[in-house]
């Protein structure tokens, strides 16, 4: 299986949005130069973490991206789904009824062997991504991160590109 890009850029973008103070907003071409990736491909993903409600954008000169709920209360599937949808990786075409001298109907009437055993595994797959919340990931780095290194850039980062948000 193969996810986009998007994916990954969404997951980091939004576990930083997760280490923001309450009133913290962060612009995306902020985002997209920490990261070193095109500001306009991140927006779409932005853009589509906002419709599932994942993140909240905050219009105008001042405005930028904060999360929309709590870092516990987001999945790493929420956010796979938001990016890439909801439809699984694997599409059965159901080529077994074509070519030459198919069989009659009655025998597909259930999912092919192959099918079930796909979609199996996606249910793996997302069970796994829906165990595992920003929260999680976010403790991860702390322990992680044993000489304060990603803490520093971070911190950095945020002097130099937060923006605070005033309902």
């Amino acid at each position: 299986m193969k996810l986009g890009d998007g994916v990954e850029q969404a997951i980091h973008c939004v576990a930083i949005l997760a280490a923001l103070p309450k009133d913290g907003l962060l612009p995306a071409a902020a985002l997209a130069e920490f990261h070193g990736v095109s500001t306009s491909y991140l927006l779409k993903h932005l853009q589509t973490l906002s419709r599932a409600e994942l993140v909240q954008s905050v219009p105008g000169p001042t405005g930028g991206y904060r999360l929309a709920r709590a870092p516990e209360d987001i999945t790493l599937l929420d956010i796979v789904l938001a990016v890439e949808g909801p439809e699984p990786a694997f599409r059965c075409k159901e080529i077994r009824q074509r070519g030459p001298n198919p069989l009659p109907g009655y025998m597909f009437k259930a999912p092919c062997q192959i099918n079930r055993v796909m979609l199996r595994a996606e249910k793996a797959y997302r069970e796994e991504l829906r165990q595992v919340t920003i929260a999680d990931l976010a403790a991860q780095v702390r322990t992680d991160d044993t000489e304060g290194l990603i803490e520093a850039r971070g911190c950095a980062f945020f002097d130099a590109a937060m923006r605070h948000y005033a309902p």
